[in-house]
């Protein structure tokens, strides 16, 4: 057999930003192992886009399919992995279908949106033996594994509890108000969509999972009642004549690659990636906070804004012996300057500095009767200091040695949404929700090595 008969057959399902990321990786560092087989979307003018950009960068032809036949590709032509970017609401599906056709699936964070999803994905891997990998970037970030390592080496003790708060800023922060995030049943919200990831940083750093969870937000900046409060006119929508005079505003005129994937195809399907921030439908919060107890002991107290002045994170956990903090500035302003709205807000380059609030990162250890220390963060090449590339190794050349287990399997996905899942219970509730009294499947899986656990014990 040769080699190009050996290669591991992917299809992508969804079409939207993140998954040039896979493409870029399947068509040229993997390519030796990895063959991107097809692209599928439910808008045709995304699919051909990508179609057109895996043929013009990489020199390749791709076939595109009609997701509703997803079943009947990956039997007649021999796919062995599904890579799944579609929005979050749609995540359950495919990787049920896929597992059942006989494809193993990788699926961006969150893993899915609702405990009830999250049951029939655990009964599907049960069901078929196949694999579910549930790719969390951050674990690879060279600042969270650095504090990663120094809570495993136990140059703190034993954790007793954690304060994490993340800000998000008026370009990113605002930008899941934009997109069909915005709508509860699409996302799960932001305790769902974005702090899935922070909420799996927690359980991986802690080597622990969640027992009980309380939580407390709402919409408090954007969305059209507090709009009106201040005084605030939404439009239809960011592409307007007027955008250039509205900080919140994007328009996809102004980015070539946002107006041939977005602008150009909402004939389709009518989706519309820059609705106004203020205008009428919003259902996810924007301020939340969170108390979580874990079952080790540990006490999680989380917090996140959606429209922060400055955009990154602090970290704080106590330990019997001492106490880490790790501070992160990943853009310090949003100013004029900085062009208004950056078009992939979460990765530009456009941060701003300053005396008072410098763009980096610091890690600092002290413990008890001592002086503080600062630990090096040690940066690679590339996106979140070369974690992405990391990640991407281990999803398409199989994970190595790695002291820090940072490859996330079904157990961490439905441990990371569970926080996430209860939170927006307690939300709806006012009281405080157990773990254990949501079926969220872990009883299907319970004879899969719980890595987390795993994590703790070599480290103890």
């Amino acid at each position: 057999m040769s080699a190009e008969n050996t290669r591991t057959r992917y299809v992508i399902l969804g079409m939207g930003n993140r998954c040039q990321m896979y493409i870029d990786a399947i068509s040229g560092p993997h390519a030796d192992i990895a063959e991107l087989v097809a692209l599928a979307d439910t808008n045709p003018g995304r699919v051909q886009y990508y179609a057109d950009l895996v043929a013009e960068q990489h020199g390749q032809t791709v076939e595109t399919f009609d997701p509703t036949a997803l079943t009947q590709f990956i039997q007649d032509k021999g796919i062995d992995k599904v890579i799944i970017t579609t929005p979050d609401f749609t995540h359950a599906d495919l990787i049920i279908e896929a597992l059942r056709a006989g494809a193993d699936a990788v699926v961006e964070k969150p893993l899915t949106v609702d405990a009830e999803s999250s049951a029939r994905i655990a009964e599907a891997v049960k069901e078929t033996g196949r694999d579910v990998v549930v790719t969390f970037n951050y674990r690879y970030s060279p600042r969270n594994t650095a504090l990663k390592a120094a809570i495993q080496e136990g140059k703190i003790g034993e954790v007793t509890s954690i304060d994490f708060t993340w800000v998000l800023d008026t370009v990113h922060g605002a930008d899941y108000f934009r997109r069909w995030h915005r709508i509860k049943e699409n996302s799960g919200g932001l305790l769902i969509h974005k702090s899935s990831h922070h909420f799996d940083l927690v359980n991986w750093w802690l080597a622990d999972a969640p027992a009980r969870v309380y939580a407390s937000g709402g919409l408090k900046f954007y969305g059209a009642e507090a709009a009106a409060q201040r005084g605030i006119t939404a439009h239809e929508r960011g592409t307007r004549d007027d955008s250039d005079q509205d900080p919140f505003a994007l328009d996809l005129r102004s980015d070539e690659r946002l107006e041939k994937l977005y602008l150009r195809n909402e004939q389709y399907d009518g989706y519309r990636r820059d609705q106004d921030v203020f205008s009428e439908g919003i259902t996810i919060e924007d301020n939340l906070a969170v108390i979580a107890d874990y079952s080790r002991g540990a006490v999680l107290n989380y917090s996140l804004n959606a429209h922060s002045p400055w955009e990154g994170y602090r970290v704080a956990v106590n330990g019997t012996e001492g106490r880490l903090e790790l501070e992160v500035v990943e853009r310090a302003a949003v100013l004029p300057a900085a062009g208004g709205a950056p078009v992939d807000p979460s990765v530009s380059e456009d941060g701003q500095s300053s005396t008072l609030r410098s763009k980096g990162e610091r890690l600092t250890l002290q413990r008890h009767w001592e002086q503080a220390q600062e630990i090096e963060i040690v940066n690679g090449e590339g996106s979140h200091g070369g974690g992405d590339k990391l990640l991407l190794a281990d999803i398409f050349r199989g994970p190595g040695e790695d002291p820090y287990r940072r490859p996330a399997g079904l157990v961490d996905g439905v441990n990371a949404i569970a926080v996430g899942i209860c939170g927006n219970k307690s939300l709806a509730t006012g009281l405080p929700v157990t773990v254990a009294e949501v079926d969220l499947g872990l009883g299907s899986i319970e004879d899969e090595p719980v890595q987390a656990a795993e994590t703790q014990e070599a480290a103890v």
